[in-house]
């Protein structure tokens, strides 16, 4: 979606909390990438994959320079023969750890194992967010999360467009307050509870 599109969108949906929504979602993930690390993980559940979301992220990632935005698609299927961007499977989360973002895109509620995989990049030190439609467990595991809840006035496709748009801006505000609070005190959390490195 280009800049024109995502600001009318902006225009229609002016009064509602979602630009501010997205736009406070969007600093958390541009605040949660660290260059030359683990990398931005996108995956979604077995029966919506994100890959228009990547997309958008990628372009964004171009145009604002950033070169951190551009996620790996981490897909449930992979088959011979596809490219290598569309060729990461799951097994990818295993090495996600300190230094890595997993954004999981849920609008439904993910099956066990992948909640499992993305409950053991957390604690191995991966910042997560989601993307969802309301699931208790997947919010749970979030670090930061916006739910785009059923009879809201936007699907989640139309979010994510806002998001990705909101992350390639200059401009975005940085967490301040009870959610950097918040954020330390999950990140402590986290290191307390991780298992010990192994010894070598």
């Amino acid at each position: 979606m280009d800049a024109v599109r995502v600001a009318l969108l902006r225009e229609v949906l002016a009064g509602t909390e979602w630009p501010r929504a997205a736009r406070r979602f969007a600093g958390a993930l541009r605040a949660s990438v660290v260059p030359h690390r683990g990398g931005l993980l996108l995956v979604g559940t077995e029966e919506y994959e994100p890959w228009h979301l990547a997309a958008h992220l990628v372009d964004e990632s171009a145009w604002s320079g950033l070169p951190e935005l551009a996620p790996t698609l981490v897909r449930h299927r992979v088959r011979p023969g596809d490219p290598a961007h569309l060729a990461v499977g799951l097994g990818r989360l295993a090495a996600a750890g300190r230094g890595s973002t997993v954004l999981l895109v849920a609008p439904d509620r993910p099956d066990g194992g992948l909640l499992q995989r993305v409950h053991d990049a957390r604690r191995a030190g991966a910042t997560v967010l989601a993307l969802d439609g309301g699931d208790a467990e997947v919010r749970g595991l979030a670090h930061e999360e916006l739910t785009v809840a059923e009879g809201a006035e936007v699907d989640l496709d139309t979010v994510q467009h806002l998001v990705s748009a909101a992350a390639g801006e200059n401009s975005l505000p940085s967490p301040r307050g009870r959610r950097r609070f918040a954020d330390r005190l999950a990140r402590l959390a986290d290191r307390l509870t991780a298992p010990p490195p192994p010894r070598w």
